[in-house]
């Protein structure tokens, strides 16, 4: 079964400034960060409950090449994501998102 793919406000919020971030340095380097996500979001959806499961339900997969890791929430018929959280950021600051 595929799994439909959520993203929360403040999630999608986080996903939008990376790439305004990456897009000033070079459209390029954008254009690889946003593959590498949805190659994530691929990756989740095919197998949701392959990534060990951690404090509040949630589960983390790590991006490869970015300093990025998208934090997720597995419901009965969708995936929620919950943070696209860079690795410098404090642990757990998307704890209270649902």
């Amino acid at each position: 079964m595929t799994f439909a793919v959520e993203l929360h406000p403040l999630a999608e919020a986080e996903l939008g400034a990376a790439l305004e971030r990456y897009e000033q340095w070079s459209g390029a380097t954008a254009t690889r960060f946003l593959s590498e996500f949805d190659r994530a979001i691929g990756q989740i959806q095919g197998a949701p409950e392959r990534w060990p499961q951690s404090a509040h339900g949630t589960r983390r997969y790590v991006l490869r090449r970015f300093p990025f890791s998208v934090v997720y929430r597995v419901g009965d018929r969708s995936i929620i994501v919950v943070a696209v959280s860079h690795q410098r950021k404090r642990p757990g600051y998307w704890r209270r998102r649902r």
